[in-house]
């Protein structure tokens, strides 16, 4: 009979379940699994070189895309991505149906043969070996998408994201040849029909490229304002081009969909958004030792005495009071535990004053409209957080984001959308959730009773405050051990000799702190030191002496009388005796060894006393 309090979870518990259902988890059982399908302009266009040693195009796409391979290994490695080159001379796909179309990889998922092909494609060895496999060809934008819907349709498994995206550096790939383009206008809208979202990755080219030629009528327009929709200019730079691809690639999963209540029949429906999880090594899967397969274990309940299976419903809930067990049906610790049901309840507004930082008690999510659930909820949606913006007030709810869960208060704080220079989302417009602590969270301490600083030593380190201080920005440092743990295992997989080496960006910057203080730090020693202290020495380590000659103590002689060690022999007992007494025995009776391994003591005692 299980205990009552192995069936609540506590919030520390909750927290690790959303973590781990934000950074991978079980999705694949519940939605599928997502989809990418790469599809490269082979062109000879594509592989001219950039002003000043600038890699070309194409280059710069190889790396994007061995970047996105092994991101899709660690992070979620059952996804499907496959490589598709058009415009090339060379024909590869499926049953070779279609003209200058080059499936490089079929739709499966990432592994390291994959990522070394990808390698090999890289810089002038790169373009050679492209210019020898695939060559550069006629151009059919619509055979190239037929091709990709091919291998959408070829596959059996269940898949929740489907995403194609298209590099080129061309604005009009038929050269105004009207039937493709209207060929290639009919299976885009063909794909998109079939729940592909296109999406264009164009890059830079002379004299610039013109979107609305052609590509305005190939790609997928944004599915809601989050989306970063098309890029009307173009990109020749490695940095943003991987911005732009992630941004994309990454899909965005819902911790949970509730509605916000904002009053009676005042519903907008929400989504709950990690933006970020706590990175962890990946936990190590068990293998069956002859095959090397992945073990699956199940768990199975028996009867203590008579050893017959149990099934769930004959396996109650029990909780002692009074030196008796109260016995509990699921469904009556379900109707006990449960306050109410999913959703969050407006209970008002509090000036952002209020909102102080030591009330951060877990990292926060975020709060998105779902415009599909209810019709209408992003106009309100946006409408409240305006407001709660301009009036510089945050809102205060009551949250149960899932059926059992205990009831949180969260604080609403209205975020407005922010854009960079090439107009990629920065920042997305919505609300972040911080979760609010309950009065018994809320402790007071007894600080230790220290000396306090004098009002000269208070100043010299705001001195030193201000000079160290600089903008921090949380994606500028890495966990060094897990950057580490991954590079050994990318080296293991490729057959890479030594792994790349990683930067720890934890380590302080010692020569530019040094440079930026100049004689402050000295300043504030002397404040705060006496003129002999030395805060780098080292007190020198006391050496043990005797208490007489103050040599080292020696350790007293063990001695065994003989009535004993004969005894140890009759009993086989001579093992339980440590090599220091053995050795000595040996001595005592001046029996001689060819070894000195504790067996052949034993062996030489037992031929001496045993006789």
């Amino acid at each position: 009979m299980a205990e009552w309090n192995a069936y609540y979870r506590n919030e520390d518990e909750e927290e690790e379940q959303e973590e781990g259902e934000q950074s991978g988890g079980d999705h694949y059982k519940v939605t599928g699994r997502d989809s990418l399908v790469f599809l490269v302009d082979a062109s000879r266009e594509m592989f001219i070189k950039g002003e000043d040693g600038q890699p070309s195009n194409f280059d710069m796409t190889m790396q994007v895309l061995r970047s996105v391979y092994t991101k899709k290994i660690i992070r979620s490695h059952r996804d499907l991505v496959a490589l598709v080159f058009y415009g090339t001379e060379q024909s590869k796909n499926p049953r070779n149906s279609f003209k200058h179309v080059y499936v490089y990889h079929d739709l499966d998922e990432p592994g390291a043969k994959r990522v070394q092909e990808v390698d090999a494609l890289r810089g002038e060895k790169g373009a050679k070996l492209a210019a020898e496999t695939m060559g550069s060809g006629e151009t059919s934008l619509g055979d190239a998408l037929w091709c990709c819907a091919n291998l959408y349709s070829d596959i059996k498994l269940r898949l929740s994201h489907k995403r194609l995206m298209i590099f080129t550096c061309r604005d009009e790939p038929h050269e105004g040849d009207n039937t493709k383009d209207r060929q290639a206008r009919t299976k885009a809208s063909d794909l998109k029909e079939t729940g592909v979202v296109i999406d264009l990755l164009h890059l830079m080219k002379p004299g610039g490229f013109d979107v609305s030629r052609f590509f305005r009528d190939i790609v997928s327009p944004p599915e809601d304002e989050s989306e970063l929709g098309l890029q009307l200019q173009p990109t020749d730079k490695l940095e943003e081009l991987q911005k732009r691809v992630w941004a994309k690639e990454q899909p965005k999963r819902t911790q949970a969909r509730l509605n916000l209540c904002l009053g009676e029949g005042i519903n907008v429906a929400v989504g709950i958004y990690s933006t970020a999880v706590l990175a962890r090594k990946p936990s190590a899967s068990r293998l069956y030792r002859e095959t090397n397969e992945p073990v699956h274990s199940k768990t199975r309940t028996f009867h203590t005495q008579t050893g017959s299976l149990l099934l769930p419903s004959e396996i109650k809930k029990a909780q002692t009071y009074g030196k008796r067990q109260i016995v509990m049906e699921r469904d009556e610790v379900d109707a006990i535990k449960k306050f109410e049901d999913p959703g969050m309840f407006l209970i008002g507004f509090k000036p952002m004053e209020k909102l102080k930082v030591h009330h951060h008690i877990r990292p926060a999510v975020f709060l998105y409209p779902e415009e599909g659930e209810v019709k209408g909820s992003a106009c309100l949606f946006s409408a409240l957080m305006r407001k709660c913006s301009e009036r510089n007030v945050f809102a205060l709810c009551r949250l149960v984001s899932r059926r059992n869960y205990s009831p949180r208060f969260v604080a609403l704080v209205p975020q407005k959308e922010e854009v960079d220079e090439g107009k990629v989302q920065i920042t997305p417009p919505g609300f972040n959730v911080i979760f609010l602590p309950y009065a018994d969270d809320m402790r007071t301490l007894d600080p230790p009773q220290c000396p306090s600083a004098s009002q000269e030593q208070v100043d010299k380190m705001k001195e030193i405050v201000s000079k160290l201080r600089f903008k921090y920005r949380s994606d500028a440092f890495e966990n060094p051990v897990i950057q580490q743990h991954y590079r050994n295992l990318e080296a293991l997989a490729l057959d890479m000799m030594v792994p790349e080496e990683t930067e720890d960006l934890i380590l302080p910057k010692v020569e530019q702190i040094n440079n930026r203080l100049g004689p402050l730090a000295q300043e504030f020693k002397d404040l705060v030191y006496p003129a002999d202290y030395n805060p780098e020495g080292k007190p020198a380590a006391k050496r043990k002496t005797a208490d007489a000659g103050g040599g080292a103590e020696k350790k007293p002689k063990v001695e065994v009388p003989e009535d004993e060690l004969r005894a140890h022999v009759q009993n086989g007992t001579l093992g339980k005796l440590t090599v220091p007494v053995l050795k000595e025995a040996c001595k005592q009776f001046g029996v001689r060894t060819t070894g000195t391994k504790k067996q052949e003591l034993i062996d030489a005692l037992i031929a001496r006393l045993g006789s």
